[in-house]
Parts: structure tokens; C-alpha cells; sequence
């Protein structure tokens, strides 16, 4: 199933929040900087972090991201892998945890008066407990992407080498 990316979502890293600009957002107190310009080796820099993503203010999910670690690129890899995860995405649009909660109770009993229309708005089977690594990980390969012969993730010249060397890019592989 997964999430659609359909509702406003936010990450808070060290503090700061991230997510998409809303010039509307400023007369409530949010102000969050642009997710889409920042590069997660300038705003997660080391290892072994981790930070909350926010999806769906009105469901409020916030699973918690560990950045596990940072490889050089290497041809035909891609540049985002899940190493491990647990249970499925819960159904967009389902009531937050609470309403989540009651999807798994009428769900786990076909006796719920509820069983059928939970089935039928579910649009089939539902397994919590499944977890696709392999699908996750070509998600991500189609989001982000495979680093190819001759090119370079997004890295600017200031930015450390990606190969490892200690030095920043402009003065190492970039030449």
C-alpha cells in the first residue's frame, strides 16, 4: 500500500524544520525551510542520526529516520537503501494511530460488524505485519535514482569528498 505523498508533510532535524514553504503557514507561526533545497549531507552530517518525519498533520504519523551511514557512490548502486524496517505503512487517510488502531481490531475479526467495509476500503487484502524491503528499496531506486558512470550525486564544491578522503570536494575527486 505506502503513502502517496498527497498531504503536508515535515522533517524536524536538529530542531529545524523542513518541509514544504506555505507563505500562509508564516501568520500561524510555522515557518519551516524548503525540503526540497536542502541536501541531506548539509542538514544530517553525521552518522547516526536521527530525526522525525511528520506526514499528514491531520493523521499525524512521525516515525522516527536513523541515517545509518554514508557511502561513497558507486556505479549501479542506489543513493537511498533501507537497511531494515518493521510492519506495513498504515492506509493513508485512516485516522491517525487511534483510528489505525481500530482498522487493525476490525480487521483481525470478520465477525466486526465493521469487517466488510473495512475490507472493501482497504480495496483488498491488508497484512500489518508485512514488510517489503525489496519493494521499498526499488521505490526508492525509482525516487532517487542509481549513480551511473560519469556522474555525481549532488555535491557542491565545498561540500567533504564523497570518496572518503577527508577533503573537501572541489580540491579531490571534483578536478
Amino acid at each position: 500500500m505506502g503513502w502517496t505523498n498527497s498531504h503536508l508533510y515535515r522533517f524536524e532535524i536538529g530542531g529545524i524544520e523542513f518541509g514544504e514553504p506555505d507563505p500562509e503557514s508564516k501568520s500561524y507561526g510555522l515557518e519551516m525551510k524548503d525540503s526540497k533545497r536542502a541536501k541531506l549531507s548539509k542538514v544530517v552530517p553525521e552518522e547516526r542520526t536521527k530525526f522525525i518525519y511528520e506526514y499528514d498533520f491531520g493523521d499525524s504519523w512521525e516515525p522516527e529516520i536513523l541515517l545509518e551511514k554514508v557511502l561513497p557512490p558507486e556505479p549501479g548502486m542506489p543513493y537511498a537503501v533501507c537497511l531494515a524496517g518493521k510492519r506495513a505503512c498504515p492506509p493513508e487517510v485512516c485516522g491517525g494511530i487511534w483510528g489505525y488502531a481500530h482498522l487493525l481490531e476490525v480487521i483481525r475479526d470478520p465477525a466486526h460488524e465493521g469487517y466488510s467495509e473495512i475490507k472493501e476500503w482497504l480495496g483488498g487484502e491488508f497484512d500489518p505485519e508485512a514488510f517489503d524491503i525489496d519493494k521499498i528499496n526499488e521505490i526508492l531506486k525509482g525516487h532517487f535514482g542509481e549513480v551511473t558512470e560519469g556522474t555525481r550525486p549532488g555535491i557542491g564544491r565545498n561540500d567533504p569528498c564523497p570518496c572518503g578522503s577527508g577533503k573537501k570536494y572541489k580540491k579531490c575527486c571534483r578536478r
